[in-house]
Parts: C-alpha cells; structure tokens; sequence
C-alpha cells in the first residue's frame, strides 16, 4: 500500500512532510526519510539500522543506559527500546513540534523514553551523568540537504567523551556522498585521535555510517540479536549489518 502525504509541518526548525498508511509513516525533511515507523517492522535497511547496532558493541555487555542526541521520531530509539527493554534511553531535540508529531504519528510516547527539549550540545556542557552509550545524531535541514551544526573536531568529541562511563562507547552518524565528506573526514580523524579502536557500521543500501569509538569493543557477535526480530524482513536487514576496522593512528 502506498503512502500518502497526509501533512506538511512548518516547525521552528524544518519543514516536515507526514507521508503515511495504515501500518506505516515516514517524515521526510529536506528530501530525505528523516524518520519511519511500522506497526510490526523494525529495520530500515538505512542509517538507524547503523546506529541501533553499533551501541551492541560494547564489550563489557549490553548498555544499561544510552543518551541519544537528535531525537526526531525515534526511529533508532524504538529498535534499541525493543532488543533492550530495560535500558535506560534519555533523548535531547531541539524541534518540540517533531516530538509532537513523533508521539502523534509514530507511538514515540511508548517507548519510555526521557526526553529533554533542548538544543542538544548546550544540554550536553551542563550534563554531569554518564552514559554507556551515547549517540550524536544531530542534523538540521538547511534549503537543499541536511548537515551537522556541530564542528566535529577534536575538541567537540572531548566533550561528549567525558560523558561516557568506563567502557563506554561514542556514536556518530555520518552522510556520506557530496556535500558531506569534510565532516565525515574530519569527524574520522577526531575519533581515531579520541579513541584506541574505531570501527564503521554500514549497510549495503544506506548512505550514511556509524562511527564507533571506545576503549574495548566486542570483536562482532551481532548475530546473536537476530532472533530478537520475529519478521524475516527485519532478520535479513539485520545480517547485511557490517562493521569495519579502522586502524589506529601510528605512535609517534
């Protein structure tokens, strides 16, 4: 069944298309899927499927708790609400009026989530927790594509780091293709600075990649949450996740 616009939302920040059915939605921004939300599926074949995976990768087990910034409709949020029930998800957006319209669109308010409304990089210089994972997704729509308000240098990566608890991990996701590689360059290289091991989490369909950094990371063993999806679209998704090293920078 195809979707249909049902509403365009000028918020304070972007414009929101609401395309949607009877068992799904989508909001698009700037040309692009900027949420999705089915009534039984999970998987995306896209960038929240990174994300949701790379927080799996933390050594020391399963994360008990995962701070993410950017919001938006919880696409990845409602994939890790379901393989971890009992984490702790606490979520910083800036645009109030695309929460709204998650809860309203997309069953957002179910997932338990903590969310604070606020510009995301500003909460972050007065947090005082620590978090497992914490997961920089902050995007906003300019007049033709989207792109990162952040700087994503070193100094900015140090920030975030320091809200991590001991074996901890770092996410940042990244668009790929023109217009986007100075940051994603830059952003590499501010991770492989901050961090002993880096790895990229990518899907064959996506252009988007999840930076990892950590001090310890599993050596994979995502296969092991593949049974936690009862459809076999969402399993297969889930199997075409892949993760690469990056070597780490030489010793000087």
């Amino acid at each position: 069944m195809r979707l249909r616009c049902h509403a365009v939302v000028d918020t304070a920040f972007q414009q929101v298309q609401v395309w949607k059915n009877e068992r799904q939605c989508e909001f698009r921004v700037a040309g692009a899927i900027h949420a999705w939300w089915h009534e039984k599926r999970f998987l995306t074949g896209l960038a929240w499927d990174n994300l949701a995976a790379a927080a799996l990768l933390r050594r020391d087990g399963a994360p008990r708790s995962i701070l993410m910034l950017g919001l938006a409709g919880g696409t990845a949020t409602r994939v890790l609400r379901h393989l971890l029930p009992d984490c702790r998800l606490v979520a910083v957006d800036i645009d109030s009026e695309i929460v709204a319209l998650a809860a309203l669109n997309m069953q957002l308010d179910r997932l338990g989530i903590e969310v604070h409304i606020a510009d995301a990089y500003e909460w972050v210089a007065k947090c005082r927790e620590r978090f497992d994972v914490v997961i920089d997704d902050v995007y906003l729509a300019g007049s033709d594509d989207v792109y990162r308000p952040g700087k994503s240098d070193a100094r900015h990566i140090a920030s975030l780091r320091r809200l991590l608890k001991p074996g901890g991990l770092l996410l940042a996701n990244l668009v790929n293709g023109p217009g986007h590689r100075a940051i994603q360059s830059r952003t590499r290289s501010a991770f492989r600075e901050a961090f002993p091991l880096v790895r990229s989490v990518t899907t064959p369909d996506s252009r988007n990649e999840t930076l990892v950094g950590g001090d310890s990371l599993t050596r994979g063993a995502l296969g092991i949450w593949e049974d936690r999806f009862a459809d076999a679209f969402d399993r297969r998704l889930w199997r075409r996740i892949q993760v690469r090293k990056f070597a780490p920078l030489p010793t000087r």
